[in-house]
């Protein structure tokens, strides 16, 4: 129960600090944010460019960017312990509400290629780490190193110019046909899944090699454990062993890596749901970034931090359940 205690309390404290410094360099961004303003005026209503600066003045003042540094970092902590993310001056609603109609999006196409990269990726480390000298194992590390070294958008961009542009085989953007009406009801269902192809297919092909890599050393050290040897000393199937010995095994640590990966990925969603327009959390973070909102910033950062401190805490406090191993190093 007491390492429970400091865990959560380590956790909340790593939230506050890092809320804290992403605060304050947020409001260093150099850059005239009134000047940014006023040219988004102009493209937006039209507006000359002494008009539009002085609406953008009036923003500036009215939403509070030009009192004390200090004063606004009070004022957004309180509303934090709140739930309260803010206002966004740009897009004219509330962060909460950018939020839930953002993050189940960026949920759904995380949570469907996080699933699909792993189970592809645990299966080829299984299988190379098994048959060590075949040519798959060279292929399968060659393609890690690929992925790892090609930025995520340039891979999205990439199916973009291939299956959206050229074969126009899937959409240009969007999250389902704006033509129907959203409801559980299978031409919707299928519209979804369509438009979240790209996006989902994006996530996959960066991530297997990662997963692949990760099970095949796993699986290397299981396979030097004595009750592997055991078990092939006694004449079992190979399939057999490589599965219910090996794999179930060497999978553990794995495992506990999921709810971290979903974290960091949330944060790394931002580029390729800007290729792709998909209103997703990271759409929203870039034109945040962009049109120099800070409420929205501050809000979808503060989210990102939230959702990656709370997987390591999920990770801690749930791995020594499902990992003998790591039970008996706790104790």
């Amino acid at each position: 129960m007491l390492r429970v205690i400091k865990r959560i309390a380590y956790s909340l404290v790593t939230i506050f600090a890092a809320t804290t410094l992403m605060f304050y360099l947020l409001h260093n961004i150099p850059g005239d944010v009134i000047d940014l303003w006023a040219y988004q005026l102009m493209e937006e209503m039209g507006l000359r460019y002494e008009d539009a600066r002085q609406v953008a003045m009036v923003m500036y003042v009215g939403y509070g960017e030009d009192r004390p540094l200090h004063i606004q970092y009070i004022e957004y902590i309180s509303n934090l312990l709140r739930g309260y993310l803010g206002f966004s001056p740009t897009f004219r609603v509330s962060v909460n509400d950018i939020v839930l109609k953002a993050l189940p999006w960026t949920l759904f196409v995380l949570s469907v290629a996080l699933i699909l990269s792993f189970s592809i990726g645990v299966i080829l480390g299984l299988a190379i780490s098994w048959r060590r000298k075949g040519i798959l194992g060279q292929v399968v590390v060659a393609y890690a190193a690929f992925t790892d070294a090609m930025p995520d958008f340039v891979t999205a961009l990439l199916l973009m110019i291939i299956f959206a542009i050229n074969l126009r085989l899937f959409p240009l953007k969007g999250a389902y046909n704006p033509t129907l009406e959203p409801g559980l009801y299978p031409a919707f269902i299928f519209s979804i899944f369509y438009h979240a192809a790209l996006p989902i297919f994006s996530y996959v092909i960066e991530h297997i090699g990662y997963w692949a890599l990760m099970m095949k050393g796993s699986a290397a050290s299981v396979l030097e454990e004595d009750f592997v040897k055991s078990a092939e000393a006694r004449g079992l199937p190979d399939k057999r062993i490589m599965t219910a010995y090996v794999g179930r095994n060497a999978v553990l640590p794995l495992v506990a890596s999921l709810a971290i990966q979903l974290g960091t990925m949330l944060g790394g969603s931002t580029l390729i749901e800007t290729v792709f327009s998909y209103p997703g959390i990271g759409y929203f973070f870039a034109e945040s970034i962009g049109r120099r909102d800070y409420p929205v910033m501050q809000g979808l950062f503060f989210l990102i931090i939230l959702g990656v401190v709370l997987a390591n805490l999920a990770v801690d406090l749930i791995y020594p359940l499902i990992d003998p191993r790591a039970r008996r190093e706790v104790s």
